[in-house]
């Protein structure tokens, strides 16, 4: 019924629980509904992959892999009330996963990830600094700090989606911030001089 329902609607004006529903069913609305909630939740995933891997080999492989196993899991569950959350779950453990391999055991810097474009010099050697300092940080900080600062989420967002504390979430976020300070103390102090 629901099927029918949604057969002469706009997909995108649908919620993602309605989207993953329609998924869950099959039938003709099963691809347009999927390839909705993928535009819709793939560029906070791709950053989100970017930032914690920063490796640019096996980014593409994180973040299609997410996709695939979301899709798997619409595939046998009903309803998903969480879509952002569970994906960065997906990506998350993901992540994690690569990083444990052995090939993965250093952190390379690529300055093309530095979003938005600056016209001066020491802005752009500044961004180029402060995005070094993130990557320098632990994974537990690394990852909370990319959640708040570059995609947004609320510290309950992320609490949720890394299954802990907001207090825990909070105390990650200060660590990471008094980390980057440190990281750049001495670089702004030459930036200054």
């Amino acid at each position: 019924l629901l099927g029918i329902v949604f057969m002469n609607t706009d997909f995108k004006q649908l919620s993602d629980s309605e989207l993953c529903t329609l998924v869950y069913q099959g039938g003709e609305s099963r691809n347009a509904a999927f390839e909705v909630l993928y535009e819709r939740h793939s560029p906070r995933v791709y950053l989100y992959c970017r930032r914690i891997m920063g490796e640019v080999t096996v980014l593409d492989d994180v973040f299609q892999e997410t996709f695939v196993r979301f899709y798997k899991s619409l595939l046998v569950e009903r309803e998903m009330s969480n879509v952002p959350g569970y994906l960065l779950r997906i990506a998350r453990n993901l992540c994690i996963a690569e990083k444990e391999k052995p090939h993965n055991q250093t952190v390379e810097f690529d300055e093309t990830h530095v979003l938005g474009h600056v016209s001066s010099v020491e802005s752009d050697e500044m961004l180029s600094l402060i995005d070094m300092a993130i990557t320098m940080l632990p994974d537990e900080f690394r990852e909370v700090w990319v959640m708040k600062e570059n995609m947004g989420f609320s510290y309950n967002e992320i609490a949720d989606t890394l299954q802990t504390t907001m207090s825990t979430v909070r105390t990650r976020l200060y660590r990471a911030r008094m980390m980057i300070r440190e990281i750049l103390a001495p670089y702004i102090t030459d930036l200054n001089s």
